[in-house]
């Protein structure tokens, strides 16, 4: 969707504009999105809108990026992991489980 910047990595503005990109895709309007530094979570949502991202995404490949933005966005139409979530996340991103698993036991945070 969004180009790389020449290490392969996505910029603060390239990232946000990924996820402008993801969210006109999935038909939702996050109301606030921001990224911070945090140490627990790679991203959270709120029931208001706002997303936040971890900065340290901007360090993982772009297909684990992607999976991120997606999973926020779509808590913004379903508020949990159940059968419906993991529906919608594999109708937008097919190959979801397996960015997870190449992502392996290094996925120490919470998505």
């Amino acid at each position: 969707m969004t180009k790389l910047s020449r290490n392969g990595l996505r910029t603060v503005e390239q990232f946000k504009e990924a996820v402008v990109q993801w969210a006109a895709r999935i038909k939702v309007e996050p109301t606030q999105v921001r990224l911070q530094k945090m140490t627990r979570k790679w991203a959270s949502c709120s029931t208001s809108g706002w997303i936040c991202f971890s900065m340290d995404l901007l360090r993982e490949k772009p297909d684990f990026q992607e999976y991120a933005i997606v999973h926020e966005l779509l808590h913004l139409q379903v508020p949990n992991h159940g059968r419906l979530f993991k529906s919608l996340l594999r109708a937008y991103l097919p190959e979801w489980e397996e960015i997870v698993e190449r992502r392996g036991s290094a996925l120490e945070r919470e998505i």
